[in-house]
């Protein structure tokens, strides 16, 4: 974050400010027990090793090793003949909770649906605006963001449900921090900028209980200099430096992209590239990233409109979701990549979309609703000739001959003729 030394010394300032502390969140004991219950962490007891309720605190103890993340799905391998199962990604672009509860909501929507998810966290929303100053966005004065800070309720409110989402199985990723979009923003940062702004996002994490002075809370149960393995960057812009900045940075995948409902493909950096997706608008002759606000944009505009169209609009971004699941369903079976933010805008209508497509697809047999990182899991466990094989599916378009005669071996026509028993073979060839 800048200069180290100067953030050293701030910081310890903000301990002696914070040493009484904030009043504790209004966080009933028995939703906690409820919680854990849910998500299956431990309560009481002397569990062997570290655990969420043995943790090994990292750091300031905002963060912990507590062992394996739990509620994660089995990784096969597929096979020739096989039809890989339809995998989907619901993410979520700031993953911050606030008033509207909706991070709580769709975490309970997860869980009755047997669905994960990826929240891509912005990192400033653990950071009390009173100490804005400790963020140095690239190219800004300290504390600049063009969104807003979280009130000190809120802060305590997402760490409470980051945590809970991580216990669920699901993805915490990350969406940066200033979400600086246009001719001045992350577009025109270089691969050290992206260095440097992921670096803050760890921070923002792993020392928030120093910033806040909240020595009451639970730890987050997890490293996130381990967890972090990919995000989405603000707008979808400045990919192409971040991709540059990405080993350094030990990312396995980037969702910031504009693509089509095809099999992902790693970038020549090694990285999986795995972007949004055009789906179809229905009753338009085009189609349409999806993601709430590119509906939203093609309805009302960058913002709410006519209240009286809100039930068209809602309707029509619903069939837009399924119909792009059901071409990749009957079709490719490339994985959906669906991305929201946790908004009001025209009147909920996303949110209820949304929420009517993940309750009708996850619980489907052969679904699989998972988080960016287990679907990378997948992905580097599958044969590469395989995963290329499929890369030759067009969208919507299943195999010819059926998926039990997928991949088609190589014609003995077109297979190189072997050679004469005793011939020399050129080892170039």
């Amino acid at each position: 974050m800048g200069s180290r030394t100067l953030l050293a010394a701030a910081l310890a300032v903000l301990l002696a400010a914070c040493s009484g502390g904030l009043p504790e969140p209004g966080e009933r004991e028995a939703d906690r027990n409820a919680d854990r219950k849910a998500t299956g962490e431990p309560g009481a007891g002397a569990p062997q090793g570290p655990s969420p309720g043995n943790p090994h605190l990292l750091g300031d103890g905002s963060t912990a090793l507590t062992g394996a993340q739990p509620n994660q799905p089995a990784v096969d391998r597929l096979g020739p003949g096989e039809k890989p199962p339809q995998f989907v990604v619901f993410s979520w672009d700031g993953a911050g909770e606030d008033g509207n509860r909706l991070f709580s909501r769709f975490r309970e929507i997860a869980r009755e649906s047997d669905a994960h998810m990826t929240y891509f966290l912005t990192g400033i929303y653990l950071l009390p605006g009173s100490q804005r100053e400790l963020y140095e966005p690239p190219g800004r004065s300290p504390g600049a963001s063009d969104i807003g800070y979280l009130s000190e309720e809120s802060i305590a409110a997402t760490l409470e449900q980051l945590r809970g989402a991580w216990l669920d199985g699901s993805e915490i990723g990350t969406h940066f921090n200033g979400h600086f979009c246009g001719p001045t923003g992350v577009n025109t940062w270089t691969p050290e900028d992206w260095i440097s702004e992921t670096e803050q996002a760890k921070w923002m994490v792993s020392n928030w209980r120093t910033v806040t002075g909240w020595e009451h809370i639970d730890p987050l149960p997890f490293d996130y200099d381990r967890e972090l393995v990919g995000g989405r960057t603000p707008c979808l812009e400045g990919r192409d430096a971040l991709l540059r900045a990405a080993g350094d940075l030990g990312l396995r995948y980037d969702s910031s992209g504009n693509g089509r409902q095809v099999w992902p493909d790693r970038t020549p950096d090694g990285v999986w590239d795995i972007p949004l997706q055009q789906v179809p608008m229905p009753g338009r002759s085009f189609e349409v990233l999806a993601m709430d606000y590119n509906f939203m944009v093609n309805q009302s505009g960058p913002g709410s409109g006519d209240p009286s169209m809100h039930p068209f609009w809602e309707e029509q971004t619903r069939e837009g979701l399924l119909q792009g699941f059901r071409r990749a369903y009957e079709g490719n079976r490339a994985p959906l990549i669906i991305g929201n933010h946790f908004n009001g805008w025209n009147g909920g209508i996303y949110m209820r979309a949304v929420e009517h497509v993940i309750r009708e697809i996850c619980p489907m047999e052969d679904v699989r609703c998972v988080s960016f990182r287990q679907l990378v899991d997948w992905l580097d466990a599958q044969d590469p000739e395989l995963l290329d094989a499929l890369r030759t599916l067009d969208v919507g378009t299943a195999p010819a001959g059926g998926w039990e005669a997928f991949p088609a071996p190589v014609s003995a026509a077109a297979a190189p003729p072997a050679p004469e028993p005793g011939a020399a073979v050129d080892p170039a060839s």
